[in-house]
């Protein structure tokens, strides 16, 4: 293995696989899938995501403070109202391909269907 290889995160010997797994880990929540679901078209206030995922908004903000510490949502503030975004296309990427995967368990999925 030369040493770009040992750094690359998809190597089975990567120190990524950790991290990764607390990624999953994190994920592995139905109220934080649907706040990633409901965060994929912008930013929303707290009160707002709690209205989409009928979850109460103290709940809500608890998941979304995890999410944030995770770095898997970032906030922006304007007066007394904070607003979150997804900070980057990953964790919708890693919810697409997890419910594609639930398709698949399910009988035919929706995505293969022409």
């Amino acid at each position: 293995m030369t040493n770009s290889d040992s750094t690359c995160a998809r190597h089975p010997d990567s120190p990524y696989v950790e991290l990764a797994v607390e990624i999953f880990s994190m994920l592995a929540d139905a109220t934080r899938v649907r706040l990633i679901l409901a965060l994929r078209d912008g930013e929303m206030s707290v009160n707002h995501l709690a209205d989409i995922v009928d979850k109460h908004s103290t709940a809500v903000s608890q998941h979304l403070a995890k999410m944030r510490l995770a770095r898997i949502v970032t906030t922006r503030q304007e007066g007394t109202r904070v607003f979150y975004r997804l900070t980057d296309e990953h964790a919708v990427a890693l919810v697409d391909e997890a419910l594609k995967q639930a398709e698949h368990a399910i009988g035919t999925p929706h995505h293969h269907q022409a």
